[in-house]
């Protein structure tokens, strides 16, 4: 920043910190499809696309979503440092990577309510076990909704046996269609890596080449589908998050519900995994709405419970690979390197 900056500036300290919890945010095969560039007005979210996954995610609807999780995180660590993160989506139609630009002021009063949600950021994982025997609470489920909605988003759980049976239905048919699809399982394998890379689903080193082998080879669609069928039977709560409309800002807005959900459930001990593929899946999205039996659109489906174990954070990319400041000898710079 320059020497004559306003009082309420923020320090290159508090900028640093605050966007190594922006790249906290889960990700489709933790692919951290996320930039930064910071300039004196602020920070701006771009969508790396060169991190994007074509077959899984053609139209960038996850990759969309992920860069949303992590502008929530953004601003929950803003508040956390004792700033108000003004974020105005899509701010510039001819550049449409360029998902947000957000700036800072210093609050006058005691304004970071959003702060208590902060200490959920490293904590959050992305739970793919079996959760406990136990039931959550209608009064969580509520709290749950409610921060699904301060985000312009909606959460509904589905509650009825059946409802829940024809769900894990869809995840196995999601499963069966997208392992029965070569490009599909090639474009998997090339995102597990050795823990090293920093990015991508981990797998030791010594078996990494093998796992990609196997995976880029066979059709494993009938036994994973039936593991998450399992899954998803078994889990205590299963919800949809979803959005009245279909469109870029429907998913920045989704991605910022999604992490505010996820931040709140980890305040009543709960995890959360993944099962998108009745999403993922085009023929089978209509399903799943249909199922819902309302208007909008399902954006994730969700497994939520407590945990039975606790589970390692997954590898990030350094700061310094996802930043971008202005200056080779900028003190910005220089502070995102040393992280």
């Amino acid at each position: 920043m320059s020497e004559g900056r306003r009082p309420d500036s923020i320090s290159s300290d508090d900028l640093a910190a605050i966007l190594e919890s922006a790249v906290l945010a889960p990700s489709s095969h933790n692919t951290q499809p996320w930039r930064f560039e910071v300039s004196e007005s602020g920070v701006s979210l771009f969508a790396d696309r060169l991190r994007a996954l074509p077959v899984n995610d053609p139209d960038d609807r996850e990759l969309t979503i992920s860069c949303g999780c992590a502008l929530f995180n953004l601003r929950i660590a803003a508040a956390h440092a004792g700033f108000a993160a003004s974020c105005e989506l899509l701010p510039s139609p001819e550049e449409e990577d360029l998902l947000a630009r957000v700036s800072f002021k210093r609050f006058t009063g005691s304004e970071d309510h959003e702060a208590e949600l902060f200490q959920a950021i490293a904590r959050r994982r992305t739970y793919r076990k079996r959760f406990e025997p136990k039931p959550v609470p209608a009064s969580v489920l509520d709290a749950l909704a409610e921060a699904a909605e301060a985000e312009g988003a909606w959460f509904q759980v589905l509650e009825s046996e059946p409802d829940r049976q024809q769900v894990a239905e869809l995840v196995a048919e999601g499963d069966a269609s997208q392992w029965s699809n070569p490009s599909w399982r090639r474009e998997l394998a090339a995102w597990m890596h050795p823990r090293r890379k920093g990015d991508g689903l981990t797998v030791p080193g010594m078996i990494a080449p093998v796992a990609q082998l196997v995976v880029r080879t066979f059709d494993m669609g009938n036994g994973v589908g039936a593991k998450d069928r399992q899954l998803a039977d078994e889990s205590p709560v299963i919800a949809a998050l979803g959005t009245s409309g279909d469109g870029m800002a429907d998913w920045l807005q989704a991605g910022q519900a999604l992490a505010r959900v996820l931040l709140t459930s980890l305040g009543q001990g709960l995890q959360a995994s993944y099962l998108n593929q009745p999403i993922q899946v085009a023929v089978l999205r209509p399903k799943l709405q249909h199922l819902l039996g309302r208007s909008g659109f399902p954006q994730i489906l969700l497994r939520l419970g407590y945990p039975a174990t606790d589970l390692p954070a997954v590898p990030r990319r350094n700061l310094q690979e996802v930043v971008e400041a202005p200056g080779n000898g900028d003190s910005k710079t220089q502070q995102f390197k040393r992280r």
